[in-house]
């Protein structure tokens, strides 16, 4: 019985090596053997997540072909893998891919680093702030006092509970969005949104058109449930989305659905305007294409003379278009998983009726914790303090990466939570895993693309202010040092594989 689970074609393994882009090798530096860079690429890949641990790798003619190498080139490559307990092998089965004994498997996505590792590595993997308190505590209170009606039922709300999404509801119409109770459905979280969304939405096989960059999860998400992504690559800097190039891809490719975060882009910071906003919604509707509409940095305008567009879904006032996702966890807290979605009423009880086959409903105290903060003015409060602090820590954090990586680029955004930035030819990759060595976590640009693109960049979250922030950009510092002298975790040097 074989061991691996899925399979990795040679043309694939060959674009994702040859993406990964670094700084030339300077006067005197030596350049590992050629099977040596090919078994370090290839490790990092595993190691990155893009190749999933337990796949299969093409057999050593097929990849040969494919980089336009010697066969023996790749076959000492899989050698030193197996060595190193990256590959396993087995006659009749092939070589799949595996992590030493001991090794955590790596992460497809972004995680949050264990609570055990925050004393010795600064984390700047994933863009969440601790909670805006007293108002968590005084939300949960909030939620304590109002839950006895509600533990003498059942306890299962697939739409929500019907406060809070007339509360919801409310609040999109005083946006100048008139909305209906019957057109929004409480959800885990913004992923638990994107979930339901996806399943009705793009079954297998389905084409989802997405901006190049995106989130990473939500992009891990939907491979996860075989959907095909498209990309479409954004626009230069902070200046978004290329609506001509979206038409074009939406009229060719006629994808069922299209993600985009238009308030403060994941991962570049990037805002929609109006008329983006306005073509976007007219390019997806005469595509017949489903526009999600991520809003859950929505809140989170950091520069206070910024006037604010409205909404993507107030451009589809038939409701026929867009769906739109929010969530607490951004705005507030990422530990309290509340989402929603905001969609025609057909759509919002297909929904309901597919969530029987998931997770039934979203807990009712969470619920009632986020409805006290709408209702009592908490929500504002807090969130203009998750503002305050955002703002602090992303202008000491682009103070610290300015004075210690002046080779380094990046725009400012007028929200959000992340940088995106470009590392001066090195690669993110080798960059993410020599940090960790040094005591600064950081995701790579490939997590946020598709198919190994953009390896020269990295994504910075307002994560960490103050002296911290400080000591992070010292400890980028030094593990961008040590990529440019050609340190690497498992072999001689980190230069990428080029064929």
């Amino acid at each position: 019985m074989a061991q691996w689970t899925s399979a990795v074609g040679a043309a694939q393994l060959a674009r994702l090596l040859t993406s990964q882009q670094d700084r030339p090798a300077g006067p005197g530096s030596k350049r590992p053997p050629a099977y040596r860079a090919l078994a370090d690429g290839i490790r990092l890949l595993v190691l990155e997540g893009r190749v999933p641990v337990a796949a299969r790798l093409p057999a050593e003619r097929e990849l040969a072909l494919a980089l336009s190498v010697s066969r023996t080139t790749v076959a000492a490559a899989y050698e030193a893998l197996r060595s190193e307990g990256f590959l396993e092998s087995r006659r009749g089965a092939g070589s799949w891919t595996a992590v030493p004994a001991g090794n955590p498997l790596p992460a497809r996505g972004l995680e949050p680093l264990p609570p055990e590792a925050l004393g010795s590595v600064i984390d700047l993997g994933t863009a969440a702030l601790p909670a805006p308190e007293p108002w968590l505590t005084r939300a949960v209170q909030g939620a304590l006092e109002e839950l006895p009606p509600y533990a003498h039922t059942h306890g299962d709300y697939p739409a929500g509970l019907p406060a809070l999404r007339s509360m919801i509801a409310d609040r999109y119409t005083q946006r100048g969005i008139p909305t209906m109770p019957e057109q929004i459905m409480v959800t885990t979280g913004a992923m638990g949104a994107m979930d339901a969304i996806c399943h009705l939405f793009a079954g297998r096989g389905e084409r989802i058109a997405v901006e190049s960059p995106s989130y990473a999860n939500i992009l891990q998400l939907m491979r996860e449930a075989g959907a095909r992504l498209v990309p479409v690559a954004m626009a230069g800097g902070l200046a978004g989305w290329d609506v001509d190039r979206w038409r074009q891809v939406l009229r060719e490719a006629a994808p069922r659905l299209a993600y985009v975060v238009a308030d403060f882009h994941n991962p570049t910071g990037a805002l929609a305007d109006e008329d983006q906003r306005r073509r976007l919604v007219d390019s997806a509707r005469s595509a017949g294409t489903v526009l999600v509409a991520d809003e859950t940095m929505s809140e989170l305008w950091l520069d206070p003379d910024l006037d604010m567009p409205r909404a993507v879904c107030a451009f589809d006032p038939a409701g026929s278009t867009v769906i739109t996702v929010g969530s607490a966890s951004k705005a507030f807290w990422a530990g309290m998983r509340i989402g929603w979605v905001r969609a025609a009423p057909d759509v919002i009880r297909s929904l309901v009726a597919a969530r029987a086959y998931a997770d039934l409903g979203t807990p009712v105290l969470e619920q009632l914790a986020v409805n006290w903060l709408f209702g009592t003015g908490g929500w504002e409060q807090a969130v203009d303090l998750r503002r305050a602090q955002a703002r602090e820590n992303r202008d000491a954090l682009v103070t610290a990466v300015r004075r210690e990586l002046p080779e380094w680029e990046f725009e400012v955004p007028q929200g959000g939570l992340t940088l995106w930035v470009r590392t001066g030819g090195l690669s993110g990759s080798r960059l993410a895993e020599v940090g960790e060595r040094v005591g600064v976590r950081v995701p790579s640009g490939p997590r946020f693309g598709v198919d190994g693109a953009f390896e020269g960049y990295v994504r910075l979250p307002f994560t960490v202010g103050g002296a911290v922030a400080e000591e992070a950009a010292v400890r980028l510092a030094a593990a961008a040092r040590l990529v440019e002298s050609g340190v690497s975790g498992g072999g001689d040097a980190a230069r990428p594989f080029v064929a």
